[in-house]
């Protein structure tokens, strides 16, 4: 399935991440693009800026006439009055996974996977190869300093690199080619039920590849898939690894060692283990696709980070950094970096739970994670799609952490808590919608 001049295509759900990107490719490629939308936000200001129609009220007589296609994401709640409208019109409906699968059908293919790391891997994997001239088409899961957007396009792309979703067993419509698998961990089970079949949706996925595929694995995971296959990480069973690592305020300086023995120092200017796995899985996909060593290097010390993904936002007399960490490994990385730059500072965090039941299944991993700052302000969960569940809250999460400075918030108290702490260290977690604090966040601290 290709995108055409004149095609009419509605979103719902345009405001979400992958859904943006989605929509401004389609309208590059000529297409007459509108959505929907529940609330306005920084991304759907930006669409309308582009001229791109967008409405939010989710009434069906604002529906354009002679739609094409709808796409749609596994976030609309199934009472969406504009959904069932199109179903009832018979509207030809996909998914979005369903049309980003559509779309590597016909390219060359690079899926990135993974419960952790793959927006930063998607990022920087699109940054190597477009450094050293590949043309790129890359859909990112958020936005990308080099780039300004989740979105990279080239109109007849050497490769197309995409972000792929296990939510929703999305990533199976993918036909990749070659394909990163950063962690399999449990996530996600109010759709998979059990970690086990977790697993074996990423053994799916890896497994759809051709036998002259790629699979570049992080060094911890096990697949057995009948494809060339490269592991990445930082021990000797790792065909690309980083050693002799050194901080330093400018970042993370390491060795790089390829499959073929080279070695050569770099530079990644971004904090935690966690970044650098991710700069080796990218780099792994770089020098498959015969990017040189040197042209790798470059690229990974001219990389600037991707919003909301340990985004620094202020660093001077007080320091912030905003993440999108909502699962409790993402929340140790996340913590982790921090201290390992202020290991003798006072950490406060703030962080907003992301759904009822993924609170609910890691109850005692988030508090325990979170036990790792030494101030803690905690949101009330984001529901996002789903509705409450009966013993679940930020309270009793509250009640199961082991903190003497903890306390709950509404989100309308939070800018005046936070002014009256003046934190030297502030750290914002969360993948709800805590990141309309950030901009205000971050010129509040500015000022102190």
């Amino acid at each position: 399935m290709k995108i055409e001049t004149g095609d009419r295509i509605f979103f719902l759900g345009i405001g979400g991440i992958g859904m943006s990107a989605l929509a401004r490719y389609a309208r590059m490629q000529g297409a007459l693009v509108s959505g929907y939308d529940r609330t306005a936000s920084e991304i759907t200001d930006e669409l309308l800026a582009e001229g791109i129609q967008i409405i939010f009220e989710d009434n069906p007589e604002l529906l354009p006439d002679q739609l094409d296609l709808v796409v749609y994401t596994p976030a609309i709640p199934t009472d969406n009055r504009l959904l069932a409208e199109v179903k009832k019109l018979n509207i030809h409906l996909l998914k979005r996974s369903q049309l980003l699968g559509a779309l590597s059908e016909s390219e060359y293919t690079i899926a990135i996977a993974g419960t952790h790391g793959k927006t930063s891997i998607t990022a920087l994997t699109a940054w190597l190869l477009h450094q050293a001239g590949i043309k790129v088409t890359a859909f990112i899961g958020g936005i990308a300093k080099n780039f300004n957007s989740n979105l990279v396009l080239n109109k007849r792309p050497d490769v197309l690199i995409v972000e792929a979703d296990e939510f929703d067993r999305s990533f199976l419509y993918l036909r990749a080619d070659m394909a990163v698998i950063s962690a399999i961990e449990a996530d996600h089970l109010d759709i998979y039920g059990d970690a086990s079949y977790l697993q074996d949706a990423f053994q799916e996925f890896a497994c759809r590849m051709p036998k002259n595929g790629f699979l570049i694995l992080q060094e911890d995971q096990k697949l057995d898939c009948e494809v060339h296959l490269v592991r990445y990480g930082f021990s000797e069973r790792s065909a690309v690894r980083a050693q002799n690592i050194v901080v330093m305020p400018d970042g993370q300086h390491f060795d790089i060692i390829f499959p073929d023995d080279t070695s050569i120092r770099a530079l990644l200017p971004l904090a935690g283990k966690h970044n650098l796995s991710n700069a080796l899985a990218a780099a792994s996909v770089a020098w498959i696709n015969l990017v040189t060593p040197e042209m790798i290097v470059a690229g990974l010390a001219s990389f600037k980070g991707i919003k909301r993904r340990f985004d620094i936002r202020v660093q001077q007399k007080h320091f912030y950094v905003d993440d999108y960490a909502h699962h409790p490994t993402e929340i140790n990385a996340c913590l982790q970096a921090v201290r390992s730059l202020f290991p003798e500072k006072k950490i406060t965090a703030v962080f907003q739970p992301h759904l009822y039941s993924r609170t609910r299944d890691f109850m005692g991993d988030f508090a325990r994670s979170l036990e790792a700052v030494d101030d803690l302000i905690l949101l009330d969960i984001y529901p996002a799609r789903e509705l409450p569940i009966p013993g679940v809250s930020s309270e009793n999460l509250l009640q199961m952490i082991n903190l003497t400075d903890k306390q709950l918030a509404r989100k309308d108290q939070l800018l005046e808590i936070i002014d009256q702490k003046r934190p030297e260290v502030l750290v914002t977690m969360g993948a709800g919608d805590i990141d309309r604090f950030v901009n205000p966040l971050e010129k509040m601290i500015g000022q102190w």
